[in-house]
């Protein structure tokens, strides 16, 4: 899909993550209406009627399939102390969400595809050689052919040798820079991605928080991200962008603030 504009061209991330994070004040839903783009990237929670009914409004949805859950804490004396995510990234259970997504894609026709999140994750199994790629990509068009694969990719992973066995059944690369330090450097990452992986669609990703350095991301680098996104975009170097995350808006309040309203400029 071909963006009408660069606002058009975005997605932003929408749950509870546990990461870095207060709770906060905005759910599922939330943040690509916020935001004002057209595409969420569900995250970190199951793959239901529930949640896309809940998500039936929004324009188009990749979902997660390789799934986070959540683990209750308890102290020492048994009483629950709150939770924290976890990811599961065995390839047979991304295969099982990747069927149950297709089957859930024809009552949810908004539902464009899946995301393999941390896809690095999944090189230590002996499935992921055995045909695992393979087996997701098949479970992902079962019910639904059109559905495209996104796999996020780290720029400081972009040489791995594992990629060659997921490679041929990608569509979409999920660009993320880990540190905001290469941000000044971003160009040059989409053109390494784009040599990488030379048939995927690029679509960068946009931390509002850096986790690294556990404070949200300066402003100046934000500001030079976005300027070289759109400068990307508009050359159809990269097909858009996402966004990290909904859950930042009431925490990273002027990162937020600003993204929006640059985003209302290039609208």
């Amino acid at each position: 899909m071909t963006a009408s504009s660069f606002r058009e061209a975005g997605w932003v991330w929408e749950g509870l993550a546990t990461v870095a994070i207060d709770p906060t004040l905005y759910g599922v839903g939330e943040g690509y209406r916020w935001f004002g783009v057209p595409g969420v990237n569900y995250m970190f929670h199951p793959n239901n009627e529930i949640a896309f009914g809940k998500l039936a409004e929004a324009p188009r949805i990749v979902a997660d399939i390789s799934k986070w859950y959540f683990e209750r804490l308890r102290s020492e004396g048994g009483g629950e102390n709150g939770f924290v995510a976890r990811h599961d990234p065995r390839p047979e259970r991304i295969r099982d969400e990747a069927e149950n997504l297709s089957r859930l894609s024809r009552q949810f026709p908004n539902i464009v595809g899946a995301m393999i999140d941390d896809a690095h994750g999944m090189f230590g199994h002996e499935s992921y050689a055995a045909g695992g790629p393979a087996a997701v990509r098949e479970a992902l068009h079962r019910h639904n052919p059109d559905l495209k694969l996104w796999v996020v990719v780290y720029a400081n992973e972009l040489d791995k040798p594992e990629w060659d066995l997921l490679k041929p059944h990608m569509d979409v690369v999920s660009l993320w820079l880990w540190n905001c330090a290469e941000i000044p450097n971003l160009a040059d990452h989409v053109a390494h991605c784009r040599r990488q992986f030379p048939d995927q669609e690029i679509i960068v990703g946009s931390y509002l928080h850096d986790y690294p350095s556990r404070t949200h991301m300066p402003l100046d680098l934000l500001a030079q991200q976005y300027e070289t996104m759109l400068g990307l975009w508009e050359q159809g170097e990269i097909a858009g962008y996402s966004i990290i995350g909904g859950f930042f808006i009431d925490q990273a309040v002027a990162q937020a603030e600003w993204v929006r309203g640059f985003l209302a400029e290039h609208a």
